[in-house]
């Protein structure tokens, strides 16, 4: 199985700033690039461009490359960025095309799934009726829920679901992630969603850890908050949102509806797959509104990094006071503030997102107001934003971001791109026999390379390595469960069913070796 490693032009508050510029290239006609920013950004912005860390591979010299050349590497039809600094937005522009193979530029008003960035958002409009309300943060959950309650059971007899353990990850709750439905495909309701009702195609929400104990990722428990809300103020969610966040912060250019108004498709870039091919009807369908829904610009999302950082200029406590901004970057629990990322020993503050065909990431810098924004049209998009952060911060001097080293899953996966197969393997092979550390590779390293390769259609590379990551780890469950997938993929059904019965010796717990060893009609075998 595979375990992934989890706009218009401004308004008129900055009106400012230059309108308008455009870049065509010179020679073969190509998409044009907008932007806005003052005059004075222009150096600065070319120099954030082009001062991505250099690409350095095993025994050759490193390699400077701009973000377009990185764009053109991972095959990312379009970026959009926004930087603030100093309490303002300073620049935002647009990279690339909306849609994959097309010739439609990405504008600093085209719209992008915002993903999990939607928790963060959600988690300002709960606190800013949470001040106005006086709900308790630490109260049970389920005072505050009328249409739909969470189950009690042994985990909650002592410690309760509560606003602030499910805005921190910290509730118990279960159900991490959604993978959003087809625009044709009929779509559950919240309380489907979290009864795990036909048509959801998610599990029930339900605790299964007592609540406070653990920092869990859980999508779930940012529902239950969307359904409290929808309870206590009797409207629907993505009018709580307009009315309590994104329209006090002048976010003109973002909403919750699912599935998005006809009258602004042609704002949005279409998502798109590793490899470079468009989602299936362009985008899914996230009716889980609070923990994945947000369709939004870069330059919007910085009004969110503006919003809760104390030395933010212009009107302040427009959703919450500056006592419950503090309280929200203030960690809760292990690494969340309430709704923010906040880790431990680290100055800045966000959050990253990822749906079906896009990534975005949200950081800032709240002592210096400081931060960017980053949205992409692609599956691989991810790939992009260390180097860009880090160009960014060393442009405006930004203190204390540090950008992850070329990790060995980075290297495999470059070699694996610019080499080939056999090139990344073997220097995969002999990296394992060497590296110790946190530098040594993992079987999860070759396993999410080879489902990107069968991703994108290439098989016989996709089983090099699947074949190779039984061989470096053959006490690996997941690497033959794996194996087993790509060998079914092949037609090869008795190699996938012996793959199949040796994940399930390894791990007897394994339920979808079960699954597919009953599909392949050898389920009286296995067991």
């Amino acid at each position: 199985m595979r375990h992934r490693l989890p706009s218009r032009v401004l308004s008129t508050a900055l009106s400012g700033l230059v309108a308008l510029g455009l870049l065509t290239g010179a020679d073969t006609p190509k998409p044009v690039t907008q932007w806005v920013a003052r005059p004075s950004e222009a150096a600065r912005i070319a120099r954030v461009e082009q001062g991505l860390p250099a690409l350095t591979l095993p025994g050759e010299a490193p390699r400077k490359m701009s973000l377009q050349d990185w764009m053109a590497l991972y095959a990312i039809p379009g970026v959009s960025v926004a930087v603030f600094d100093k309490g303002a937005l300073v620049w935002s522009k647009g990279y690339g095309v909306k849609h994959a193979g097309g010739n439609e530029p990405v504008t600093i008003d085209t719209l992008f799934q915002a993903a999990s960035i939607s928790k963060p958002v959600t988690a300002l409009a709960a606190m800013h009726h949470a001040e106005k309300r006086k709900w308790s943060l630490d109260e049970n959950i389920n005072d505050k829920l009328v249409s739909w309650k969470v189950p009690d059971n042994e985990f909650t007899q002592d410690q309760k679901v509560t606003l602030r353990r499910l805005l921190s990850h910290s509730a118990g709750t279960t159900v991490g992630g959604f993978r959003g439905y087809s625009p044709q495909a009929p779509l559950p309701t919240l309380p489907q969603v979290l009864n795990g009702e036909s048509p959801a195609n998610t599990a029930p929400v339900r605790v299964n850890v007592v609540p406070g104990t653990l920092t869990r990722y859980s999508g779930g428990g940012t529902l239950i908050v969307q359904q409290m809300l929808i309870d206590q103020l009797q409207k629907p969610f993505p009018q709580i949102m307009r009315e309590t966040v994104l329209a006090p912060l002048g976010m003109k250019h973002s909403t919750f509806e699912h599935p998005l108004p006809k009258h602004l498709e042609p704002l949005a870039a279409s998502g798109t797959r590793s490899g470079g091919k468009t989602v299936e009807g362009r985008w899914a369908v996230h009716p889980e509104l609070a923990a994945a829904g947000l369709w939004t610009t870069p330059t919007d999302l910085t009004r969110i990094g503006l919003e809760v950082s104390p030395v933010s200029k212009g009107p302040s406590q427009r959703v919450v006071s500056k006592a419950m901004a503090q309280q929200m970057l203030t960690r809760q629990s292990e690494s969340f503030g309430i709704g923010f990322l906040r880790r431990k020993d680290l100055p800045w503050f966000g959050h990253a997102g990822g749906n079906q065909g896009y990534r975005c990431l949200l950081i800032a810098f709240p002592e210096t107001g400081s931060g960017i924004a980053i949205m992409t049209n692609s599956d691989d998009g991810m790939f992009l934003f260390d180097r860009l952060v880090s160009s960014a911060a060393a442009e405006y001097g930004w203190k204390g971001f540090t950008a992850d080293p070329e990790s060995a899953s980075f290297t495999t996966d470059m070699l694996l791109r610019m080499k080939g197969a056999d090139a990344a393997i073997a220097w995969f092979t002999a990296h394992k026999n060497t590296a110790t550390g946190k530098d040594a590779p993992s079987a999860a390293v070759l396993n999410d390379l080879a489902y990107g390769l069968m991703g994108k259609g290439q098989l016989p590379d996709a089983l090099k390595l699947f074949e190779t990551n039984v061989a470096l780890y053959p006490e690996d469950a997941n690497a033959h469960d794996s194996l087993g997938e790509g060998y079914a993929a092949a037609g090869r059904k008795g190699d996938a069913i012996r793959s199949y019965k040796k994940s399930l010796e390894l791990n007897p717990q394994n339920d979808n070796a079960v699954k597919q060893l009953k599909d392949l009609g050898a389920g009286a075998a296995a067991k």
